[in-house]
């Protein structure tokens, strides 16, 4: 498994769009825990490592402000905002519900290339866990479940799935690093699973197998959040 990743080098980029460059590239990182909870952000560091000037930077950091992933100290010193554990239980309560919902939504609604598309995913993810690569896993993953709320043609559903998706990026590498040998091959069973419920037209099993797979996840997520927690009170 690839536990590792090291930042991205300055990319190519065209005039006007050096915020978006660094918005992007910062945002993945910290997703990805790259740049983990607390890393400090040094905009003149950045300036250097992105080749240009400190104005760009500002403009993503604004951003990245305002989406809760950096947070500025009242020493004005800025950082990876940490992870928002007291707020745990109503993002996971969401979560599972769009779990259930779009799985439901799809086996009513999918249509010949929207079964296409979510295999074309499931091959992606499978390749993946082949790998043991959990940054790919994650990628994956999130690709797979938009294919499947995609097919539920909800646009509202669509947009805040993406959302938390890309919010519990951080939770997901989290869960992955919580296995201590191979990643199971179970998460490709379970997708499968829904895969099936899906092109049957089965919306209650859809439903049902999209609330387990969220919720074994989310079980798993918390006895780490207890254990991190029981070892630094132990410290």
């Amino acid at each position: 498994m690839n536990a590792t990743k090291t930042p991205s080098p300055p990319p190519e980029r065209k005039r006007g769009l050096g915020a978006r460059l660094v918005y992007d590239l910062l945002r993945d990182e910290i997703l990805d825990l790259v740049l983990p909870p607390g890393s400090p952000i040094d905009e003149v560091q950045l300036a250097e490592r992105f080749e240009m000037s400190r104005t760009p930077i500002r403009e993503a950091l604004v951003r990245l402000a305002g989406e809760g992933l950096i947070a500025t100290l009242p020493n004005r010193s800025t950082m990876v905002a940490n992870l928002d554990f007291l707020n745990m239980a109503p993002f996971f309560d969401a979560l599972t519900l769009m779990y259930r919902v779009t799985g439901q939504l799809a086996a009513r609604n999918r249509r010949p290339e929207d079964l296409e598309a979510i295999r074309a995913r499931q091959a992606e993810f499978s390749a993946a866990v082949a790998a043991q690569d959990a940054l790919a896993m994650i990628a994956t993953n999130a690709a797979f479940h938009a294919a499947i709320a995609e097919a539920g043609r909800n646009p509202y559903f669509n947009s805040l799935f993406s959302r938390l998706l890309d919010e519990g990026r951080r939770f997901l590498r989290l869960y992955y690093q919580s296995f201590e040998d191979r990643l199971p091959q179970r998460f490709v069973d379970e997708h499968e699973a829904m895969i099936a419920a899906i092109e049957a037209g089965d919306a209650e099993t859809a439903e049902r197998l999209g609330k387990a797979h969220a919720e074994q996840i989310v079980v798993q997520i918390r006895k780490l959040v207890i254990g991190e927690q029981r070892l630094d009170i132990a410290l």
